[in-house]
């Protein structure tokens, strides 16, 4: 057996408690594995702990799995009687059976030993204080990310000099600013609503410098340019109003030199009270005006105009759970999204959370990091991270032509094994934001932008689309990815056909609750090395399937069937040669199905009889009994039979520039 390729702890994502009930259990083999058995039972099963009593414990078979490029990860779910489990794994290849336990492994002989003390794993408690809790809603949510000055202006009127004239189309600067504001955004809160959206993600709007406000002068007021606190409480209440959240930016890594206590700081020195707010190296040239390579003080990235934080100063922590703890009393904010999440101290993140989770339990706390955020998703910090790693691998397989089916599969399986499934169920999927280029730029090709959509609104977590995204806007690399909104053209027949194409893609994720699910696999039917097919699954076994053709070649799909029996029957399935089944989705996701079947009478005379049947979705377990009458009009001669629709694999195909709406045609 291949024993490096075996690994598993008692701890972060490879043994949790997914509630007070479950307890998930992963391990890692290499492919040489072909079968995981689970042996368990409580600890005190056999007696206490040092006993003469041998412990067993139950042994059950591991069959679910994820394929990674060079290990397996299987996974299970257990229901401990007593939330204490004790554990050791049983591997098999095809010509040998190990034993692993915490200490190594053993043969059949080995384990039989009598007086051996086995090391098994050991869960000792699934404390509910312990268990990494994750708000429920944030899953069901489609998130609109606004950056404020270049969304929508709602106050014209104002504008100063200091505003530049919208501009629908061309290149943007961090020096312009276009006059977006919050009153804009809460004009345009029905489009959102229209669209399907029910979360707002705004970028900084506490008063700054700059257009972006990254740089903040102070949290405790919202940026004149963007409006007053009245304005962001009508902003909050009305979207709330609509069903949409709102979550704000939270920029505590770092600060804008305007910040009163950094300003003390420059006038003060090492006697400013905010001495130890900050992280200074060299007192005597903090003044200097320059990049931060010297290291005289640390900021973010290396710009002097944002300096860093001390979060692990008790003044700062304090102040900070403070400034949010007043957001959400003022404007009654869903989320906080921290910038530089991973810079930020975890003391603070603690802090933070204990703090804000007691005032707003269901409060969703997000962090900005770019990487395997593992250590931050312990249940005592964050509650998600921005999922760049899913970005990063859709975006590469669809530039790299010669990545096959399966390397998007090991990737996807990557970004899914690497947190619990709690988190798993809330990450912020995005496909591009304000700090990367965007989609449409990429590629320059609709048919891949609402390829990577398709994957955004069926794969786990909590998917997020930028602003202009709706209308396949372009933008390089930052500034240029955060140009204006063009809503003097949002009403051209163009803008409304891809509007209607992104709200379908919302609605199927809102309506359809596979594609909001954490189960899923790839069964790989398809003999092509660039057809991605992966199907979702919800708790009762209802399927989508997702066929992404990333090659040059046309692909022949496979349809579905329903099943269509004669009532009374144990299994006997009408005459295929007699019977047509077409089915077909509507406009409001509705799957409507038409059934003709040809029927012998007394006489022998066949009659055809059409029956419409509307189902309310494709994964429907519905039934309808349809007679068909003989000609000569007595009932005796009637023929009942009965239409079901069970378990359908529903296939939504982008093909030629249109989402085909009709599934199944003349299914014999």
């Amino acid at each position: 057996m291949e024993f490096t390729g075996v690994y598993h702890k008692t701890s972060e994502q490879m043994s949790y408690p997914l509630d007070e009930d479950r307890l998930i259990v992963n391990i890692k083999t290499g492919y040489d594995v072909k079968q995981v058995f689970i042996h368990y039972g409580d600890p005190y099963e056999a007696g206490i702990l040092g006993g003469n009593e041998k412990w067993t414990g139950k042994r059950e078979e591991i069959i679910y799995k994820k394929r990674l490029p060079h290990q397996i990860w299987w996974t299970t779910t257990l229901f401990p009687e007593y939330k204490r489990c004790k554990y050791y794994f049983e591997l098999r290849t095809e010509k040998e059976v190990w034993y692993y336990f915490e200490d190594g492994f053993l043969t059949e002989e080995q384990l039989q030993m009598d007086g051996r003390m086995q090391q098994c794993f050991i869960v000792p408690w699934m404390n509910p204080a312990d268990i990494n809790r994750t708000p429920a809603w944030v899953n069901d949510t489609i998130w609109y990310q606004i950056f404020p000055d270049r969304f929508c202006n709602g106050t014209p009127e104002k504008n100063g000099n200091d505003i530049t004239p919208w501009r629908n189309h061309g290149t943007v600067t961090n020096q312009e600013k276009f006059g977006g504001n919050l009153e804009g955004i809460r004009q345009r809160l029905q489009y959102l609503q229209k669209l399907g959206i029910t979360g707002i993600y705004l970028n900084p709007i506490m008063e700054a410098e700059s257009n972006h406000k990254y740089d903040t002068t102070d949290y405790t007021k919202i940026d004149p340019a963007f409006g007053d606190e009245e304005t962001m409480k009508a902003l909050c209440r009305e979207a709330h109003e609509k069903g949409i959240r709102i979550m704000v930016d939270a920029v505590f890594n770092h600060c804008g030199r305007k910040f009163a206590p950094w300003m003390d700081v420059l006038e003060h020195g090492k006697d400013s009270r905010y001495a130890d707010w900050f992280m200074i190296e060299d007192w005597e040239e903090i003044g200097k005006r320059a990049d931060t390579r010297d290291r005289r003080f640390y900021s973010f990235a290396f710009a002097d105009t944002m300096p860093k934080l001390n979060t692990n100063n008790e003044e700062v922590i304090e102040y900070f759970c403070k400034v949010c703890e007043e957001w959400i009393q003022k404007f009654d904010i869903d989320g906080i999204r921290f910038d530089v999440g991973n810079e930020v101290s975890h003391r603070f993140l603690k802090r933070m959370r204990e703090h804000l989770k007691t005032i707003k339990p269901d409060i969703y706390l997000l962090g900005e990091i770019w990487h395997d955020a593992s250590q931050w998703l312990q249940g005592d910090e964050y509650d998600s991270v921005m999922n760049y790693p899913l970005l990063s691998g859709i975006h590469d397989f669809f530039l790299d032509k010669t990545m096959k089916k399966e390397e998007f599969e090991y990737m996807v399986n990557r970004c899914y094994t690497m947190y619990m499934q709690q988190n798993n169920d809330v990450l912020f999927n995005l496909l591009d934001s304000h700090d990367t280029e965007r989609l449409m730029n990429r590629f320059h090709n609709l048919d891949k932008f609402y390829q990577q959509l398709a994957i955004l609104f069926t794969l786990p977590g909590s998917p997020c689309i930028y602003y202009g995204t709706e209308i396949a806007i372009e933008g390089a690399h930052d500034p240029d990815c955060r140009r204006c909104m063009p809503w003097s053209e949002i009403e051209s027949k163009e803008n409304q056909e891809k509007i209607a194409m992104m709200r379908k893609l919302i609605m199927l994720r809102r309506n359809e609750e596979m594609c909001r699910s954490p189960h899923f696999h790839f069964p790989d039917t398809y003999k092509n090395d660039r057809c991605v097919e992966y199907i979702k699954l919800d708790e009762e076994g209802n399927k989508i399937e997702v066929l992404l053709n990333a090659s040059e070649e046309e692909i022949a799909y496979k349809d579905f069937t329903l099943s269509v029996k004669k009532a009374g029957t144990s299994g006997n399935t009408i005459d295929p040669l007699k019977t047509s089944v077409r089915l077909w989705m509507t406009d409001d996701y509705k799957i409507k199905a038409v059934i003709s079947d040809t029927v012998t009478a007394d006489d022998k005379k066949e009659e055809r009889c059409e029956k419409r049947l509307e189902l309310e979705a494709a994964h429907s377990s519905e039934s309808e009994t349809v007679t068909v009458a003989g000609d000569d009009g007595d009932s005796d001669d009637d023929d009942s039979y009965t239409i079901t629709t069970t378990t359908i694999i529903t296939t939504i195909r982008w093909q030629n520039g249109t989402i085909e709406k009709e599934l199944l045609q003349d299914d014999k």
